[in-house]
C-alpha cells in the first residue's frame, strides 16, 4: 500500500520540536479518525496504574490495533493529540518519550496537553490520532 502521508518540515521554525510541523495527504486519501486510545486491559480495568510511561505504551498498542482494524499502520498517522492527566512537565515528558519512540522517524505533527482528568478510573494518558491511507483500486 502506498503511503498517503507527507510530513512537512518548516525550516524557518525552531528545530527544537521533536516532530514535523505539518503533514498533508492527497485529496483522494481515505481519512481514519481514531477515538482516543486508552490504557485499558482486556477486562476493562486500567493498565499500569500510576505509571505514565506504562499507560502511554498501552495506549500506543491500542492505537496500533485500531489502525490495523481500519486497514492502516502507525506510518499512516497524520497527526496526534496526547492527553496527560498531570500539571507536571516531567510527567508529560515521560509520556512524550514513549510516543516519540513509537513513531520513530515518522514524527507526525503532535499536540501534548496536560489535562485535569480523563474518563476512566486511574487513567493518566489518552492518545488521539488521525491517519490517511491510499486504498488500492
Amino acid at each position: 500500500m502506498m503511503t498517503a502521508v507527507s510530513l512537512i518540515r518548516a525550516s524557518a521554525l525552531s528545530d527544537v520540536a521533536q516532530y514535523a510541523y505539518a503533514a498533508t495527504a492527497p485529496k483522494d486519501a481515505r481519512l481514519i479518525f481514531l477515538a482516543g486510545a486508552c490504557p485499558l486491559n482486556d477486562d476493562g480495568t486500567t493498565a499500569a496504574v500510576g505509571d505514565y510511561a506504562g499507560q502511554a505504551a498501552t495506549c500506543i498498542g491500542t492505537m496500533k490495533e485500531a489502525l490495523a482494524a481500519a486497514g492502516a499502520g502507525i506510518t499512516d498517522v497524520i497527526s496526534t493529540r496526547v492527553l496527560v492527566a498531570s500539571t507536571h512537565r516531567e510527567d508529560l515528558g515521560a509520556v512524550w518519550e514513549v510516543v516519540r519512540d513509537a513513531f520513530g522517524d515518522h514524527d507526525v505533527p503532535s499536540t501534548l496537553l496536560g489535562v485535569t482528568v480523563l474518563g476512566y478510573e486511574d487513567q493518566l494518558v489518552e492518545i488521539e490520532a488521525i491517519a490517511a491511507v491510499m486504498d488500492e483500486s
